[in-house]
């Protein structure tokens, strides 16, 4: 060995010794010397264990942000003042590592003495995309500037007895929700616990026993520690039902309500729409009666059982469910003084759309609904029968969310993106869902959904929020899913399996010819990420197999009025899809409208959105929205209903809150016509459609900020106003409609006058003018266009 490369080796020790160092201080630092705490067992699954740490504070810091990590769920108090109502996410930023939370604590604390209440519920299963460690623990670390508040064997721990861990065993949540039912006997419960010590509010916690180290900070089985992904629920508090009524006689009633009969009674209380919510009441009674609040969705797994105790008292079951009324069944001699709810979700739905079509406003609110109720820990199918992380679900989700949810939605996506990529089985990319082996052994991989979440979900995700990081970190994996797909000597891909043929719930699919579009569109989106992150060593790779497939795909899939199989019978989702990703030739638009799109209703919602979106592309809008309107008609006259089913007539069926409905997609983008032309937003269109409707608002809340459209129009004025964000630049299109223009005119100015554009006007410029539109290219600021025809 020469000197030369003795001392690049001492060089490197060097370097891996000063990065192993900084690493173990970072953890050090980070967490001081807490520890995980927990009882003496391990577990066991579905335990609810109690925490106290008191402590004196001479002088209230700065700033005092605490750092929290636990399996699985914790509510979080000061001096019996809740701080934080569930904290915890469900654990799987990448396998063997943990989420831990910052919560500032400083309004919280006072001068003199301090008592911190934590309680933790512990799942102990795998489900879904909640990857168990083995192990219940706490792990809390608070500079105070005087002291550390640290987790250890100081604080003070009791197992809640008022909590039955028998509450899920055997129960409709046993094999297919991570939570369990709750049940809670008032006559166990552990008082005003959560308070501050005996000496300050009688409250004595001397029997309490001491926690047991159980681990280190990043050591295992929790593994490391990484920060929370997305900002704590939006606890909107406890309020009142929009109205209660007893089931029995359909009768309204008014608390406080006592139950004079001798047997039960349930109270519905209805919700102002399907929602993620925990139900409270509070009650005066003798003890020993049972009081249970459950759903009037049939789907729901969950439910919370409450045993009174002697007097007035008051319980709020902390395991979340959802529909569109509470059901508390009330038993005799019961008085009911207050029922409440609490709703949580994941950030706000900032978004908007109306029109002066009522039919199409509702259904676009259905559709935000049902996108929101299936968003939590991660993006699921459904909020009562599953809560899985099929990526096709996600992908189908993707679009909507950038026309409805606010920043920690598009955080949601991202956390979903690094959770699929991070439990990858091998090289396949697979649904994190329910009974296929999604954590270990058997791959969950339905192929259909891999490809489409790879253009649909990961590359829209990035076009949309500009975040180059998450980017970088998933492309590796989709290009080596991509390698595991052969090519057959006729130029196309040949089929992959996965664990099913399946591609979408309806009628005569065609999985052969659905999978060779999709793989088609995953290429394109793949390229279009290589060449963002600059690895153009791998363009020629994808060149070959898209042009291969553009050369082959019409031979093989045209059929003379459709694209698919020549053995499978017509059905529209390969004719939409081959649309969507440009394989369709356009002379072959009108017959596929015509003869497939329009008439051929054999999709679920899972591809139908793709059919719709396929006939707006093509500029039929009206047949598009015709289409939508008979597809959902039977759902948006159901005037109960607030959210949308899994599937359609005449086997209406499953939930009726399933992830895929896209429809408020479709018709933002394609109708509004708001949709971004680069990257994160710095450009985009406002091309409205409006079809039949004489108006149209939006809302849409971007990346860069709420873009805000208005449109009204009569036979000679067409009138469009604009709110545009920072750091945009927006294309304005003025319809000509088959009619002359007689002039526009912007913020009360003229701007346009017989073919002649006003260069006068600050921030804006002439884009373009063709037979159907006049263009005008905008900056940030409000815009009133108003067009007059002749």
């Amino acid at each position: 060995m020469n000197k030369k490369n003795k001392t690049r080796i001492k060089l490197n020790f060097f370097i891996v010794l000063i990065c192993i160092t900084s690493i173990s201080f970072t953890n050090s630092s980070n967490w001081g010397d807490a520890k995980w705490i927990w009882q003496q067992e391990d577990g066991p699954a579905n335990s609810w264990v109690a925490f106290r740490k008191s402590f004196n504070l001479n002088k209230i810091p700065k700033d005092v942000v605490a750092k929290i990590a636990v399996d699985t769920k914790y509510w979080l108090w000061i001096n019996g003042e809740m701080v934080l109502f569930e904290g915890g996410l469900a654990r799987g930023a990448a396998p063997d590592t943990n989420y831990y939370d910052e919560v500032d604590l400083k309004s919280y604390l006072k001068e003199g003495e301090n008592t911190i209440a934590v309680l933790v519920w512990y799942w102990g299963r795998t489900r879904k995309v909640h990857d168990d460690s083995g192990k219940g623990g706490l792990l809390f670390y608070a500079d105070l500037g005087e002291e550390q508040i640290i987790s250890n064997a100081d604080w003070k721990l009791k197992v809640h007895p008022a909590y039955d861990a028998k509450s899920g065993g055997g129960g409709k949540s046993a094999n297919r929700v991570n939570a369990y039912n709750v049940k809670f006997d008032a006559r166990k419960a552990l008082g005003d616990w959560s308070n501050q010590a005996w000496y300050m509010n009688n409250y004595n916690d001397k029997n309490w026993d001491k926690p047991i180290i159980k681990g280190d900070a990043n050591g295992k089985p929790w593994g490391a520690l990484v920060k929370r992904a997305i900002p704590q629920w939006n606890d909107r508090g406890l309020v009142k039902y929009e109205s209660l009524t007893l089931e029995s006689s359909k009768e309204k009633i008014n608390l406080p309500f006592t139950n004079t009969s001798d047997s039960l009674v349930v109270i519905r209380a209805k919700l102002p729409f399907n929602q993620q919510i925990t139900p409270y009441l509070k009650v005066n009674s003798k003890e020993g009666k049972t009081i249970i609040a459950d759903m009037d969705n049939s789907f729901n797994m969950l439910k919370g059982t409450y045993i009174t105790k002697d007097g007035v008292q008051e319980f709020e079951s902390y395991s979340w469910i959802n529909g569109h009324n509470v059901e508390y069944t009330i038993p005799p001699g019961v008085e009911v003084l207050e029922l409440k709810y609490r709703w949580t979700g994941v950030g706000e739905m900032t978004g908007t759309f109306e029109t002066s079509d009522p039919y199409f406003t509702r259904l676009w609110w259905m559709a935000r609904n049902t996108l929101y109720v299936c968003a939590r820990d991660g993006y699921m199918d459904c909020p009562d029968r599953e809560r899985g992380l099929w990526v096709g679900d996600v992908a189908d989700q993707t679009g909507a969310v950038f026309y409805t949810l606010d920043e920690p939605g598009r955080l949601l996506l991202k956390k979903g993106i690094d959770n699929t990529i991070a439990y990858r089985a091998g090289d396949t990319l697979q649904g994190l869902a329910p009974g296929f082996g999604a954590y270990r052994g058997k791959s969950s991989e339905l192929t259909g959904q891999s490809l489409q979440y790879i253009d649909q979900g990961i590359w829209q995700y990035y076009y949309n929020t500009g975040d180059k990081a998450t980017l970088e970190n998933a492309y590796p994996a989709v290009l080596n899913y991509l390698k595991l797909w052969s090519m057959q000597p006729n130029g196309l891909p040949k089929h992959r399996k996965g664990y099913a043929n399946w591609v979408d719930w309806g009628i005569d699919t065609d999985p052969v010819a659905t999978n060779v579009v999709l793989y088609f569109m995953a290429l394109k989106a793949t390229k279009k990420m290589a060449l963002a992150l600059g690895k153009t060593k791998d363009i020629p790779w994808y060149n070959s197999r898209i042009n291969n497939i553009q050369e082959n795909f019409e031979k093989e899939y045209w059929q003379g009025n459709r694209y698919g199989s020549k053995n499978k019978l017509i059905e529209e989702r390969v004719s939409a899809l081959a649309i969507i990703s440009g394989l369709a030739k356009k002379e072959h638009y009108n017959i596929l409208v015509d003869s497939v799109l329009v008439p051929v209703k054999k999709s679920s919602p899972h591809m139908e959105w793709m059919a719709e979106e396929a006939i707006m592309i093509t500029g039929q809008y009206d047949k598009g929205l015709l289409r939508m309107k008979d597809r959902y008609q039977e759902q948006v006259d159901r005037k109960w209903l607030t959210t949308l089913y899994e599937k359609y007539l005449p086997k209406l069926r499953g939930t009726y809150n399933h992830a895929w409905n896209a429809p408020n997609y479709v018709l933002s983008r394609y109708i509004a016509g708001i949709k971004a032309t680069a990257i994160a937003w710095s450009s985009y269109e406002v091309k409205p459609n409006l079809a039949h409707m004489t108006s149209l608002k939006q809302i849409v809340p971007s990346v860069k900020g709420d873009i805000k459209v208005e449109v009204n129009k009569t036979d000679n004025i067409y009138q469009l106003d604009l709110i545009s964000p920072e750091k945009t630049t927006a294309t304005i299109y003025i319809p000509k409609a088959g009619k002359i223009i007689k002039k526009i005119e912007v913020n009360g100015k003229l701007l346009w006058k017989k073919g002649k554009f006003n260069n006068k006007i600050k921030k804006m410029k002439l884009a373009d003018e063709d037979e159907e539109y006049v263009s005008f290219n905008v900056q940030k600021g409000n815009w009133n266009f108003r067009a007059i025809y002749k």
